[in-house]
């Protein structure tokens, strides 16, 4: 094997330069450091596209034994406008189909006379529950309580996604809501 010593390789037509051909093998040896500061192609990924998004008026009240869609209505972020603040949903843009990581979480009340027996806190894909996290939790709690969830989804192009919660009671007259306090709904490509 011979070894070529040079401080920089140019393509001889200046446009394009090809290092090895289909089959080779190219090895970076431990210790090297390859630096990039133009744009890559074809290898790695940007976790694109990806959103957050929380509540920044009014309050959600629930029904009880009622699944209840999360109206979180302003964007911290998002980089392909693929997040409705109007419908509260994601929705995979042209494109950009594969797997996905989704988190929400958020701080209910519960007054003391509410007898909450369990939170569900899920994920609807197209309008229908995919998947979701049961909390249970003894009657007449009351006061603030921490939900969250994350799960990940495969989705094609036009999918959309919410989130959504439900809460459960043995009985009582108490108030449940959803404040726009410590609240969250992001979601991000995975690299593949």
């Amino acid at each position: 094997m011979a070894t070529l010593f040079v401080d920089k390789i140019d393509p001889q037509s200046g446009t394009s330069l090809e290092i090895g051909s289909s089959g080779d093998t190219i090895t970076i040896p431990s210790g090297a450091t390859i630096t990039n500061n133009g744009t890559q192609t074809g290898f790695g990924g940007t976790n694109t596209p990806n959103f957050s998004a929380n509540k920044t008026s009014g309050s959600i009240s629930f029904s009880l034994s009622t699944w209840t869609k999360m109206s979180f209505d302003n964007e911290l972020y998002d980089t392909n406008s693929a997040y409705d603040t109007s419908n509260y949903r994601f929705t995979v843009p042209s494109g950009q189909a594969g797997k996905y990581h989704f988190s929400g979480h958020f701080n209910s009340y519960e007054t003391s006379n509410s007898n909450i027996s369990s939170w569900n806190t899920g994920f609807y894909k197209n309008g229908s529950l995919e998947i979701y996290l049961a909390q249970n939790e003894s009657a007449n709690h009351g006061g603030y309580r921490r939900n969250m969830i994350s799960a990940d989804l495969d989705l094609a192009v036009g999918d959309y996604v919410e989130l959504y919660a439900r809460v459960s009671a043995t009985a009582g007259t108490g108030r449940v809501e959803v404040g726009n306090s410590f609240t969250r709904f992001s979601g991000f490509k995975l690299i593949e």
